[in-house]
């Protein structure tokens, strides 16, 4: 190829195609939406006149049920009541993992939070969370999960640092918490330490709580366009992957096989 701007579209298509022998379709779209943003910005910078993969299509891949492994209620209560929140580190914790089943955050966007996310409006606590693409999304918190945040607000002695960071690691030999933010890596770390103690055989992830609640909201006659907003998603066919109800009704079915 004598230079980028003699690639064409049959030339993308092409590599794509060749793509699809050795990778997943999600990994190949991915691929494609990654050299269509290269010559987005080599179009912006008139270096090529047009961008070739513009018109080119990736594999088909629809995905109608989520994978992320999701709690049952009873489990997930379990699990919040089995931390010792004697210690800062078990407030912490209990605090993380309750709101990501009462407000269904990201991991990525509850470990964004600072101190001054957690505020109170009309009587009633509330939280702050920067999701994808910098939008801001608030929502009052639930009972309890007012309970989680004020006893780690106290417990740890947060509030005079409203601009440091909420969620904390926890400083090597002195079981203080740091100024340092607490990392997806180790709240997945934590997470599998607390379902083990918590007797949870389930391989959990950050994402099973954000599930597990918005589940848990459809079960008790919450709306699918409720929780879509309350999870801040676009559309409420990103919901539904986090919708596993049709997992109970499949167990259900399978135990009428009476042999």
């Amino acid at each position: 190829m004598p230079s980028i701007a003699a690639v064409q579209p049959v030339h993308v298509a092409t590599w794509i195609e060749a793509g699809t022998r050795d990778l997943a379709a999600p990994s190949v779209k991915q691929r494609l939406a990654a050299i269509r943003h290269l010559f987005d910005w080599l179009v912006t910078g008139q270096v090529v006149p047009v961008n070739p993969a513009a018109s080119v299509r990736g594999p088909r891949h629809v995905v109608t049920s989520g994978q992320t492994p999701v709690l049952d209620p009873l489990e997930a209560r379990a699990l919040l009541d089995s931390i010792d929140t004697m210690t800062v580190v078990g407030l912490r914790d209990r605090a993380l993992i309750g709101l990501m089943v009462y407000s269904f955050a990201r991991i990525g966007a509850a470990l964004g939070m600072t101190v001054e996310d957690v505020f109170t409006q009309n009587r009633r606590l509330w939280v702050r969370l920067r999701e994808k693409g910098g939008k801001r999304h608030a929502m009052p918190c639930h009972h309890n999960l007012e309970e989680y945040l004020t006893a780690y607000l106290d417990g740890a002695a947060l509030r005079g640092d409203p601009k440091g960071p909420l969620f904390r690691t926890i400083g090597r030999g002195t079981g203080k918490l740091t100024r340092t933010v607490l990392p997806q890596a180790n709240a997945y770390a934590m997470i599998g330490r607390r379902a083990a103690a918590a007797g949870i055989a389930t391989k959990l992830g950050n994402h099973s709580f954000r599930a597990t609640g918005i589940t848990a909201y459809l079960k008790n006659g919450g709306t699918l366009e409720k929780a879509a907003a309350m999870a801040n998603h676009a559309s409420t066919r990103t919901t539904q992957l986090y919708d596993r109800r049709r997992d109970e009704l499949s167990l259900d079915e399978v135990e009428r096989i009476v042999i």
